[in-house]
């Protein structure tokens, strides 16, 4: 099988030494840890929110398989943040028409959110879902 989303299987150690584990390997050290930066998509909502560049805390061992990106932008998905140095995805959204505020992102913004300085990202969504009251507009919901 070729997930859509993987596991992490091959990088780089602190020394050069390129890394390898399986889903049978043990899984300590396959973690992408602490912040990356990623170059944000002109024109995307996760532009309008952080601008051309997002740096933000990670710990997590999937990414997206690159193999079906293409696939995955056919279908729709717009891919608005790559990694600088790997072009890994780091947020995807859909476009407006087909809904008016998703996001989804790699990283976790709750790291730098706080009760008196919300994160941009919640901040967003808090100001988009008010916008979205206020214009009288609702969702309809598909359970």
């Amino acid at each position: 099988p070729n997930p859509v989303i993987a596991l992490i299987t091959e990088w780089k150690d602190a020394d050069g030494t390129i890394k390898t584990r399986d889903a049978k390997s043990d899984l300590g050290g396959t973690m992408r840890l602490g912040a990356q930066s990623s170059d944000v998509t002109k024109g995307s909502l996760a532009h309008g929110i952080y601008g051309d560049v997002v740096t933000e805390r990670h710990r997590h061992r999937y990414e997206a398989n690159v193999n079906y990106l293409d696939q995955l932008r056919a279908s729709g998905l717009v891919i608005s943040a790559l990694t600088q140095r790997e072009q890994l995805t780091e947020i995807v959204e859909l476009p407006r028409d087909v809904h008016p505020w998703f996001i989804g992102v790699q990283f976790h913004p709750e790291f730098k959110s706080t009760p008196w300085n919300g994160h941009p990202l919640f901040n967003a969504y808090i100001k988009a879902t008010l916008d979205h009251q206020a214009a009288g507009k609702s969702l309809k919901v598909v359970a």
